[in-house]
């Protein structure tokens, strides 16, 4: 299966703190995690042309990861119309994070896709709240952050069509933190841990949820849908072609 890990990649060269813990990318850890589980990975970035996603790349790409934050306004358009596009086709869709305000992921939900956010390097309990789903496969009942940045109801989201996690809060909040959904043939995955001043992605726990997303979102193996003026299967009299 091929992946691409796409980021930003601004926190970490404008933030030490960030720096620190992702020297090369939260995109280069996300792959080097998937790698380990036995995915064809690559990367790309905003300030690459086409923001490294050429047509070629969005073509042989079987699922594609977002993570974003400081420049979702910089994504081109043109690119979020063609990612779209993949998308009802049947490639799959990770949004990781802050990547829920993304272009991307707003558009093909049609919300606002807000919510409250709070950083006070607070704990995180992610609960399985659907323990048969294959994106929960491999985790107990709930994975424990030891700090993390806050985010809570309501998200401004439709409503899902399956949540596996919810997260709790240390200050109290709560919210749907693994949610999917289906836009054309295409299969979308929002994860919510990943605040780029806490080493979240370096967890083995996480990157297994994350690994899990991916063979989930995987196109399903059948020729895309015809659409249009369709010529009858069987004889209608009086019919004719345009």
């Amino acid at each position: 299966m091929n992946v691409t890990v796409w980021n930003e990649f601004r926190h970490e060269k404008k933030h030490d703190a960030v720096k620190e813990i992702y020297p090369d990318g939260i995109h280069r850890v996300i792959a080097d995690a998937l790698a380990e589980h036995g995915y064809d990975v690559k990367t790309a970035t905003l300030d690459e042309p086409e923001h490294g996603l050429t047509e070629d790349v969005l073509n042989n790409t079987d699922v594609l990861l977002w993570w974003g934050h400081l420049a979702h306004d910089e994504v081109d358009d043109a690119i979020v119309e063609k990612v779209q596009k993949r998308v009802w086709e049947g490639m799959g869709l990770i949004v990781l994070h802050s990547a829920h305000f993304s272009k991307i992921f707003k558009r093909l939900m049609g919300t606002g896709c807000d919510l409250k956010w709070r950083e006070a390097n607070e704990r995180e309990r992610l609960w399985v709240v659907d323990p048969s789903h294959p994106i929960a496969d491999g985790i107990g009942e709930y994975i424990e952050l030891d700090e993390e940045e806050m985010y809570g109801e309501h998200f401004d989201i439709p409503a899902p069509d399956e949540l596996i996690f919810l997260s709790w809060f240390q200050g109290g909040e709560v919210f749907r933190s693994g949610a999917t959904f289906k836009r054309g043939n295409g299969k979308i995955f929002y994860f919510r841990p990943g605040h780029e001043t806490h080493p979240t992605y370096h967890n083995k726990q996480i990157q297994k949820v994350i690994a899990n997303g991916v063979k989930w979102a995987a196109p399903t193996k059948r020729d895309y849908p015809v659409y249009g003026n369709a010529k009858p299967i069987e004889k209608l009299e009086g019919y004719k072609e345009d």
